[in-house]
């Protein structure tokens, strides 16, 4: 079990402090580099981040990055109100773009395609904020190259590189982390190596975080909310003189603990106990491209792995002994953007994936579904004018699929976006975007597979996205505002018994607000979407798979670093507005709620590379359940509520 709060406060702030002789804590702080709260800095690390498919897409920023690192996918996605994380533990976290659940989306980790479907009560979608560089989420008309099944966009995330961890002319280095929190005696450490030499790169990650169960804001102690999380990357790379660079990664995450019956809600009024979830989750990606590619040729080629491997126990029924499902995705990409002049471009390419999904128990070897997709696409972005910038492309997938009891099909169609943005005035830029999208058959969830399904009604889904904004921006103060509309047909729905299809809709807006002033920034976004399943207002239940009831989101980031101080301040606040346009089975509304958080943080001035952040989470301790949680729209239900005031330290030292 971690140390107690006070005396891991003392160990690190009094390292820190014995490490300086008295006259140097006389003296006058000086301000090290500060860590970015303003997302342009990421959009800028994005090849295409100015081009008009862009416009509707969120990007994390450098400092929403470096303080999730030893948190969760909820710390990552803090700041961007349309992107909401519910599940309170890493396990049972579900995203949620634009009102629409992230199975819906093309997600790629380094250019891998990452699988979609798993244990409904678990996440799909696990990734630990400590291994990324660049996370970006394309909302709504994402492009052609985003990959198959983009059908209400894509989430776009790339892992450290010895690039972002070594100085320039620096061959060895690394950094470590420590963190405690006192809500759960929640330990975590980190450490990250990496070297090069002579066009050679090597880089390793490790992370693990274990604690107790933690209360929530209502002194409610949550069985099975212990942390116990182990991750591990792994990378090399080979550059030569000319830029030509092959890159070799692999990474892993494991969490194997006690979690409630259902993990992703503590009860539903039946007495369930505890039971074991076993999951592991991995990932590995060999790429080639050309860093100093110019004109008419830079290629670019992965080829990746993901797997997704979950063991249940079912102390209920234990002749089934250990449920288990696993999900393997073989994919890979390869393609040629023609640089034609300036930001003028044409990217034609190929890709492909091979998917298969299997659950086993001690009554069954195994039963499977399998998806095998190849597509075709070519992406346009060019400027025709020094006001006017477009963006539309087109792609053809022809995907084989393989039922649970042999029934196999052939589905193929074409993808088509465009998106525009038009600036108006210097600081006013009008853009929208619309986009039909061919999804295929997709794979169901492998503990609800059924050998007995009928799949004659199965047709291929298909996506319509609509999206129109407005940015202004003038000199530090950036303001913007976006209608979406996306429509999911003849999508398949999560049943056991029926095997069928349905349509969903999300429609609502996103406001968003950027501030800077010297040493400071200030993020704020407000989101607002309903979804509807079959053209009815839907609760959590009959939305699974599809989406969430959510209505409005707040979100609210600042920072501030005095002159010459070696100390930043700043603090969020996460808050939902109440909401009962639910239909179906729900029996009650969504309840408001705002959470305020605090930080401070301090760089050591004398000591070179050290930084120690103190903040307190859930000032007011409250007690609520994030708005993207399932099962809140059901007295029987008691969701799974989010730890309640927790003060944590987390010391970083770069080396």
């Amino acid at each position: 079990m971690a140390a107690p709060l006070p005396r891991l406060a003392l160990l690190l702030s009094g390292a820190a402090f014995a490490a300086m002789p008295l006259p140097v804590l006389a003296q006058e702080p000086v301000l090290l580099g500060t860590i970015l709260l303003n997302p342009a800095h990421s959009r800028a690390q994005d090849p295409d981040g100015n081009a008009a498919d862009r416009g509707n897409s969120q990007y994390v920023a450098e400092a929403e990055l470096d303080r999730a690192r030893m948190g969760d996918l909820k710390d990552l996605f803090a700041g961007i109100a349309s992107v909401s994380v519910g599940g309170a533990i890493p396990v049972a976290q579900k995203i949620f773009v634009n009102g629409v659940d992230m199975l819906n989306l093309a997600v790629t980790v380094d250019g891998v395609s990452q699988n979609n479907r798993l244990f409904h009560h678990v996440s799909a979608n696990a990734f630990d904020p400590g291994l990324m560089k660049f996370v970006r989420v394309d909302s709504g008309a994402a492009p052609a190259d985003a990959g198959p099944h983009a059908m209400a966009g894509a989430v776009v995330m790339e892992t450290v590189d010895t690039g972002d961890i070594l100085d320039e002319g620096q061959t060895i280095g690394g950094n470590a982390r420590l963190s405690y929190g006192d809500n759960g005696n929640t330990f975590g450490r980190s450490a990250t190596l990496a070297g090069r030499a002579g066009g050679f790169e090597w880089l390793a990650y490790g992370k693990r975080m274990t604690g107790d169960d933690y209360q929530t804001g209502a002194g409610t102690t949550i069985a099975g909310s212990a942390a116990d999380l182990t991750t591990a990357l792994l990378k090399l790379a080979y550059e030569t003189p000319d830029g030509h660079r092959f890159e070799l990664s692999g990474q892993q995450m494991n969490d194997d603990a006690l979690r409630p019956y259902r993990a992703n809600f503590v009860s539903d009024g039946r007495p369930f106990p505890l039971r074991r979830y076993d999951t592991e989750r991995q990932t590995w990606a060999f790429s080639y491209e050309n860093t100093k590619a110019a004109g008419l040729w830079d290629p670019r080629f992965t080829l990746g792995h993901s797997s997704v491997d979950l063991g249940v126990d079912q102390p209920l029924t234990p002749a089934l002994g250990v449920s288990r499902g696993k999900t393997d995705t073989l994919s890979g990409k390869i393609e040629n953007r023609f640089h034609l002049s300036g930001e003028n471009t044409v990217t034609v390419g190929l890709d492909w994936y091979d998917r298969e999904s299997r659950y086993s128990d001690a009554s069954t070897s195994g039963i499977t579904e399998r998806a095998r997709n190849t597509g075709l696409f070519v992406q346009a972005r060019i400027e025709p004018t020094e006001t006017l910038s477009l963006s539309t492309g087109l792609r053809w997938d022809r995907q084989d699929f393989t039922g649970t009891n042999g029934w196999s099909d052939t589905f193929s169609g074409f993808s088509g976006n465009l998106s525009a943005a038009w600036q108006v005035t210097e600081a006013v830029t009008l853009r929208g975007g619309v986009s039909s999208v061919f999804g295929g058959v997709t794979i169901e969830d492998n503990f609800i597979f059924n050998p007995a399904w009928d799949y004659s009604a199965l047709t291929a889904s298909r996506s319509e996205n609509y999206t129109l904004g407005l940015d202004y921006e003038a000199g530090d103060f950036s303001l913007d505002a976006e209608l979406f509309l996306t429509r999911l047909n003849d999508v398949r729905l999560a049943s056991f018994r029926v095997n069928g299809t349905g349509d969903a809709e999300s429609r609502g807006y996103n406001l968003g607000l950027g501030y800077g002033w010297d040493g400071g920034y200030l993020r704020a976004s407000y989101s607002h979407s309903k979804i509807k399943v079959n053209g009815s207002a839907s609760d959590s239940y009959a939305a699974v798979d599809l989406g969430a009831p959510l209505g409005g989101v707040l979100s609210l980031e600042v920072q501030h670093t005095p002159d010459g101080s070696a100390f930043t301040f700043g603090g969020s606040i996460d808050a939902a507005t109440g909401y009962d346009e639910q239909a179906v089975n729900a029996d009650q509304g969504l309840p408001g709620y705002a959470v305020l958080n605090l930080f401070a943080e301090w760089a050591a001035p004398q000591i070179e590379g050290l930084t120690i952040r103190a903040e307190v989470n859930n000032v007011f301790d409250k007690q609520y359940a994030d708005r993207a949680t399932y099962g809140a729209d059901y007295s029987s239900v008691t969701p799974f509520y989010e730890p309640g005031r927790t003060v944590q330290i987390v010391a970083a030292m770069k080396f």
